[in-house]
């Protein structure tokens, strides 16, 4: 896979950074948040072809908050080497918002690639109700990472020949 190698000195960074975020729209609004980034193992994070695969999960999201009526009230937006992120605090509730970003997670062409947190009011993470599927094998993903049934490099050439099908 072609891009900017990350060490994890980056991606503690960008998880420290994304969950002071989190935690400041949550106390100022008293609303959900969405937090969306791409599931992208490895140390490269972000490419062209990985950069238009969560531009097409962007759009999705955004036409679904509008065809709900979901009014965003902040938006926060990041392109960097440690991948493509977008922060909305939402007035919708939490359950709601998770049911619909599961949706577009498990029926969108990218979806699997997707990673869209919902964090309630309470600064909790909302569970899926259905579990995520190995983008290899199919299993459970959590167990195939778990027990690393699939290396590294074989995540990134199925990742690359799904981005590949699409562009």
């Amino acid at each position: 896979m072609k891009g900017q190698e990350v060490v994890l000195t980056d991606m503690l960074a960008c998880r420290e950074r994304r969950v002071n975020i989190q935690n400041e729209y949550i106390q100022r609004y008293h609303c959900p948040v969405i937090s969306f980034c791409m599931n992208i193992p490895g140390p490269i994070k972000t490419n062209e072809q990985i950069k238009k695969a969560f531009l097409s999960g962007k759009e999705a999201l955004f036409a679904v908050l509008q065809k709900e009526n979901i009014p965003i009230l902040t938006q926060t937006e990041f392109d960097e080497k440690t991948g493509n992120e977008i922060i909305l605090t939402v007035d919708y509730p939490a359950d709601k918002i998770k049911e619909l970003t599961t949706e577009l997670e498990e029926n969108h062409p990218f979806g699997r690639l997707f990673d869209m947190d919902v964090i309630g009011t309470d600064g909790e993470k909302l569970s899926r109700g259905v579990y995520r599927k190995c983008l290899i094998c199919g299993c459970q993903a959590q167990e195939c990472a778990r027990s690393r049934k699939h290396t590294v490099a074989e995540m990134q050439a199925k990742i690359e020949e799904m981005l590949s099908q699409q562009y």
